[in-house]
């Protein structure tokens, strides 16, 4: 199975691959301005519709869909080509956006967010893999630099459009400024983006796609909600964690067996894959646990308000393009793993900076670190997605591509769980079991508490370079 790729001209949006890469550029975007735009229209959100209690469900939701559909389109973006599997996940989004911007209650709201999970799990993956098939290694140094300024820029624009819609227009409008550019990445693609897949009979992995998607389920579930909506040592988090365990090793048997598996087996055998996605999983750790404290830092200790402290965090989400940007330029002199090893040198002074942040620091010194440890992720992300792409070739690409990124949403939903832990435990140490929520908490009991989640941070630095540390100096690739 092979897919035709243009004539490898040049990189930049003017030449013959330029429309499909501006394609795939806006459908990024569509993701990555929907991560910060909702966050600061949230109280805008519970005063139109109520719901407090069951906000962040909006997240959780979200992610939780994304994350279990990623290595399910992977597959199946394998068997049928790229473009249907991306063009269903931009129809998806902007079906679940519209639906969103028309929600009567909290709870229909949740429902569509699931919506759009589902959608954004098979944009973001089919949007690498498509880089992954067009351009070669050395090419993808150049195409970073673009893919990463979406990023760049939606973290500028995504806060920005929440505080404008939800100040003068209505929060309903951060879910429709998604349908243009929804639908111009989808003209753009369906105009310009050709595939030649040789058409096989496939058998399909039902029993293997089930028991994944619902034993992935309950695990992300059982991490995002443990020590939330239920103890760690009830009996609903122990349930539904021994559920997920069970189906996940009925998973792993049937795979074993299956003549076309959901989630082939090897890829948990070389070491190229396993580094990769386990650096993967540590990015998702430590990016879902900055973003979620370090503006409850900013607020509660140091008394910003909501914007200074979206400035703080949003340094990182700066570092990050920027190093990602750079990152080709490394590992096509010195290597994939050696580039990776520079962003967790990084990643490691990054989290030694916010150990220093204290009660009488600046929001300023907050950033700092938040942008260096955004400038090892960059250098850490990319270099690892294109090295487990670059050694497999098109007909295993996607399923690589979207256990990668399946890795990173698993550490989100784990990061969740383990800083949450560290922050409640933290606290409970000072004031006891029956203490307010975090953000109603005084600079004093706030402070060293997080500071703890910040030691978790860095103890999350040094289990980066063992990752990174699996991966092989030498890979043969497929380019």
């Amino acid at each position: 199975m092979t897919a035709s790729t243009p004539t490898r001209s040049s990189v930049g949006l003017r030449s013959e691959r330029g429309p499909v890469l501006l394609g795939v550029m806006l459908s990024v975007g569509l993701v990555a301005i929907d991560a910060t735009i909702l966050a600061t229209a949230v109280p805008s959100v519970v005063e139109d519709l109520g719901g407090f209690a069951q906000f962040p469900w909006l997240f959780s939701v979200y992610l939780l869909a994304q994350a279990i559909s990623v290595p399910l389109y992977g597959k199946f973006a394998d068997i049928v080509g790229r473009k249907p599997i991306m063009l269903i996940g931009i129809a998806l989004f902007l079906l679940g956006s519209i639906l969103c911007g028309v929600a009567w209650s909290m709870l229909s709201l949740i429902v569509f967010r699931a919506v759009q999970g589902l959608g954004a799990g098979a944009v973001l993956p089919m949007s690498m893999t498509i880089i992954g098939d067009l351009y070669s290694v050395e090419e993808r140094s150049k195409v970073q630099g673009y893919v990463a300024s979406v990023w760049g820029a939606s973290s500028v624009i995504g806060p920005t459009l929440g505080g404008v819609f939800s100040d003068h227009l209505s929060w309903r409008w951060i879910f429709f400024v998604n349908i243009p550019i929804g639908l111009a990445a989808a003209a753009m693609l369906v105009r310009r983006f050709h595939e030649d897949v040789t058409r096989t009979r496939h058998t399909i992995d039902y029993a293997g796609a089930l028991l994944l998607a619902t034993g992935g389920s309950l695990l992300i579930l059982g991490l995002l909600e443990g020590g939330v909506e239920w103890a760690w040592d009830s009996t609903a988090s122990i349930g539904v964690l021994v559920a997920a365990a069970v189906l996940l090793v009925g998973f792993v048997l049937v795979e074993r067996r299956a003549a076309e598996p959901i989630l082939p087996l090897w890829i948990f055998r070389r070491r190229v894959l396993i580094g990769a996605n386990a650096s993967s999983l540590v990015v998702g750790v430590l990016l879902i646990g900055l973003t979620s404290y370090v503006p409850l830092y900013a607020q509660g200790v140091l008394g910003t308000d909501a914007l200074v402290a979206g400035f703080a965090v949003a340094a990182m989400t700066l570092g990050w393009p920027l190093a990602a940007a750079l990152a080709g330029r490394f590992y096509l002199t010195i290597g994939f793993r050696d580039t990776a090893f520079m962003g967790s040198a990084f990643v490691v002074a990054g989290a030694a900076v916010l150990l220093t942040v204290g009660r009488d620091s600046s929001v300023l010194h907050l950033a700092a670190g938040c942008f260096v440890v955004g400038i090892g992720l960059g250098f850490i992300a990319s270099p690892v997605l294109v090295a487990a792409q670059s050694s497999v070739d098109w007909t295993t690409r996607g399923v690589v591509t979207g256990t990668n990124m399946f890795g990173r949403s698993v550490g989100s939903a784990l990061g969740i769980a383990v800083f949450g832990a560290i922050a409640n435990a933290a606290v409970t140490r000072r004031v006891g079991a029956d203490h307010p929520d975090l953000e109603h908490l005084s600079a004093a009991v706030l402070a060293p508490s997080i500071h703890q989640v910040y030691v978790g941070a860095a103890v999350a630095a040094v289990v980066m370079i063992a990752a990174v540390a699996i991966i092989p100096r030498r890979i043969a690739t497929t380019d």
